[in-house]
């Protein structure tokens, strides 16, 4: 492209339009797209700012550069036109944005005879060495040997050479997988026709393969790019499905790209896949991980300044990646650059990094690998010094001089003087730990344990007291073992009040006294089941609490019945208040009140001012009613009722409730006539809702039930009131069902729009008959 003076792109004239987006987010594709079309019914002077607003935050979105440059190319202004194509043609391989400057070449150059038709050519040499292998390149092509074509020859060696510049150009263009390929090489067999049919037998016959080639991997090639959203805008990754796709889709393109599948010369497909590289960085401007496979790639094909390039251009679009940064300063160093690559830690450190002490370790790592010990510890004294600086450095510092410097002493005094600083940092005591360890020396370990615990907090110690019970584990004395262990126990879980330990010795013990490794004194089935018991024990050993519930009708009094309730929940979980549950019937009279009943021994249930949903449906006295219910209620589940704890919250669906209760296989411990408790072989099944209100349809009791059968009365049928039996559930007859009471009363209601109800059953849900 011809040079030229960089003339300035017109100020801003209106502040207001220049920050007419500062209220929205800065990526935002939407604010961006109105920007641009509220751009194209400006003038040009108004239009600038905006064009700048947008392309400093989507340097790379050719479709708004594409929109810039042409308004400029409305009014004529070449200076500022060329300004901008300088700015954006080689970061954006865009056909179409390309296409736009070799016209605007073109209409520069048209008036200016033989001199303006080689600033033509080259133009559209220049364009073609950029964007001439893009699938979207034909009418590129068409174009430059349509140029080719026009072009007179005053003599015989001028129109050779016009014929020769168009052969190559055909000859270029049909091994170039496009969308065109085709069209071209008809072109071009059409071509060498007209010039000589003899000729051409044999050109077509030579490129016949290499066409065939393009076009099959044309045909490939497609599949990957139909697959991108050439639209797009590069934003920061958010982790949306539809930039995921994106991203894979590039990785496909790009691997596609780098197998060579039409197996032409290395120049040419390197070429290729870095045209593919930067065309990918227009929409994936924001992923470190493109920038430095591209950098990386550069730099295994022998390309090392290109690589270095790429890290540099990509710590611009980046500059808060410190991925890239540390991927760039390994890439210097790796080539002998020590300086270059000492700039880039330096500039880590500098630049405020949100991980300061990180960057202090690898600066002192790089300091001792390339100028040794000396440089190392002056750097760390300095370093140590730092506001920012945490026990991260001292740690790694210790280890360096221990390991590589082989001083143990230096070591020894680093850690020393961390711990003026960090004795309340257990991961820091561990590592201290571990050092001594290393170095065999036991009596300091155990008073390095002893400093730490005596100031370190309960919360903060468990896994110092670990690490301290692992050490006495492999190295103590059984005495020892014993005594750190029952120490951790009191100093993390309490006492009991009887003044018990929290936790007494168990198996879980042993296994930890005796494993080693992946080696476990017992066998998995073993292992399974202590932790089953651990899980169990945790529960048993918390302090059983009695929960403070509000006094007030609808209360079940929990400490007079001896039932107490683990409080092993969150907090922060609202559950329902069940204690207020009451059974729901449209028929029921406001007023009507349930009588306080017995539940069982010691659990009462107090009286309520909540209506009586059994008035007017079950019929007979209410108290009866709901005393019949309590009565036929399994303990198991009164003991569970009684413990639910009393949150404020949303009454529950009573028939989901009682759907659930229904369908659950609760053991129940029934008494007979005697007293006596009864035993059966297996869990009695709940009634289905069929049984418990009277239906006169048989249900086959389950497989292996016990019920005894006597005079009449049939297996699954629900015993007559003057039956007598050993295993007695209910010496009264039993209350009606108050879920199928609602129900039925339902099915009323729409039996008279509909005609027909449909009920389900109380186990399944399934639709299981219907009624008129």
């Amino acid at each position: 492209m011809a040079s030229a003076e960089t003339p300035s792109v017109p100020e801003p004239k209106d502040k207001e339009t220049a920050d007419a987006s500062t209220a929205v987010d800065k990526y935002s594709i939407e604010a961006a797209e109105a920007l641009a079309n509220k751009a194209l019914h400006l003038p040009i002077a108004d239009a600038a700012p905006i064009y700048e607003q947008l392309l400093a935050v989507f340097p790379t979105a050719a479709k708004f550069w594409k929109q810039y440059v042409e308004a400029f190319m409305t009014v004529n202004n070449d200076d500022a036109t060329k300004q901008i194509f300088s700015r954006c043609l080689l970061s954006c391989l865009h056909v179409p944005l390309w296409r736009c400057y070799i016209r605007f070449i073109r209409k520069v150059n048209e008036k200016k005879g033989a001199e303006g038709h080689e600033e033509t050519r080259k133009a559209f040499d220049f364009m073609l060495s950029y964007v001439g292998s893009d699938i979207a390149s034909g009418p590129v092509w068409m174009d430059y040997i349509t140029f080719l074509k026009s072009l007179q020859a005053l003599n015989a060696v001028e129109e050779s050479q016009r014929m020769t510049a168009v052969r190559k150009a055909y000859q270029k263009a049909i091994v170039t997988p496009t969308h065109h390929v085709e069209q071209l090489w008809r072109d071009y067999e059409n071509f060498e026709n007209s010039v000589s049919r003899q000729l051409a037998k044999g050109l077509v016959s030579e490129y016949q393969p290499k066409y065939n080639s393009a076009r099959a991997v044309y045909k490939e090639r497609k599949k990957y790019v139909d697959e991108i959203d050439w639209n797009m805008l590069a934003v920061p990754p958010t982790g949306s499905s539809k930039e995921e796709s994106q991203w894979m889709a590039w990785k496909r393109l790009l691997a596609f790209e780098k197998a060579n599948p039409q197996r032409i010369d290395t120049v040419s497909a390197n070429k290729r896949i870095v045209f593919t590289y930067e065309q990918c960085l227009m929409y994936l401007y924001h992923y470190p991980d493109i920038w430095h496979d591209y950098a990386t790639w550069h730099a295994k094909s022998g390309s090392m300044e290109a690589a270095i390039k790429v890290f540099q251009r990509a710590l611009k679009a980046l500059p808060d990646s410190e991925l890239l940064r540390y991927a760039y300063a390994e890439l210097e160093e790796s080539r002998g650059a020590v300086q270059a690559a000492k700039k880039v830690y330096e500039s880590l450190l500098t630049d405020g990094t949100h991980n300061a002490s990180l960057a202090h370790i690898q600066y002192i790592r790089f300091l001792r690998r390339t100028e040794g010990f000396e440089a190392a510890r002056k750097y760390f004294l300095d370093a140590r010094q730092s506001p920012n600086c945490t026990y991260h450095v001292y740690v790694a510092y210790a280890t360096m001089a221990f390991c590589l410097d082989k001083e143990p002493k230096v070591a020894h005094n680093v850690f020393e003087a961390g711990m003026k600083r960090y004795m309340q940092e257990p991961a820091y005591i561990l590592e201290y730990a571990d050092f001594l360890s290393r170095m065999n020396d036991d009596k300091n370990i155990r008073a390095l344990f002893e400093r730490a615990l005596s100031s370190l907090p309960a919360e903060a110690s468990a896994e110092v007291w670990k690490s301290f019970v692992q050490f006495e584990q492999t190295y103590g004395d059984l005495a020892s073992v014993l005594k750190v262990e029952q120490r951790r126990k009191e100093a993390l879980f309490g006492t009991v009040e009887d003044g018990g330990s929290a936790l007494e010795g168990s198996l879980q013990d042993i296994v930890s006294r005796y494993s080693f490794m992946d080696l476990w004194p017992c066998s998995s089935r073993d292992l399974d089941h202590l932790s089953r018991q651990e899980r169990l024990s945790k529960y048993i050993s918390k302090k059983l609490e009695k929960p403070t519930l509000p006094s007030g009708p609808g209360f079940v009094d929990r400490g007079a019945s001896g039932l107490t309730s683990t409080s092993i929940g969150s907090a922060d979980i609202i559950h329902p208040n069940t204690s207020l549950m009451v059974i729901y019937d449209p028929g029921q009279k406001p007023g009507s009140t349930i009588l306080s009943s017995s539940v069982g021994p010691g659990v009462s249930v107090p009286s309520s001012n909540l209506p009586n949903p059994l008035v007017g449906s079950a019929g007979g006295s209410s108290t009866s009613a709901f005393d019949d219910i309590l009565k036929v209620t399994p303990p198991a589940l009164v003991a569970f009722l009684a413990n639910l704890p009393a949150v404020e919250g949303p009454t529950p669906d009573v028939d989901i409730v009682l759907s659930i209760c229904l369908q659950s296989n609760i053991p129940a411990g029934q008494k007979g006539k005697s007293g006596t408790m009864t035993k059966q072989s297996v869990p009695v099944h709940a009634p289905s809702v069929s049984e418990v209100s009277g239906s006169s349809k048989s249900r086959p009791m389950p497989s292996g039930s016990s019920y005894k059968q006597t005079g009449d009365r049939q297996s699954g049928k629900r015993k007559g009131p003057d039956d007598d039996d050993s295993v007695t559930v209910q010496s009264q007859p039993l209350p009606r069902d108050v879920f199928r009471i609602r129900q039925i009363q339902r099915a009323r209601v729409t039996s008279s729009q509909t005609g027909s109800t449909s009920y389900g059953s109380a186990f399944s849900g399934d639709l299981s008959g219907s009624t008129s």
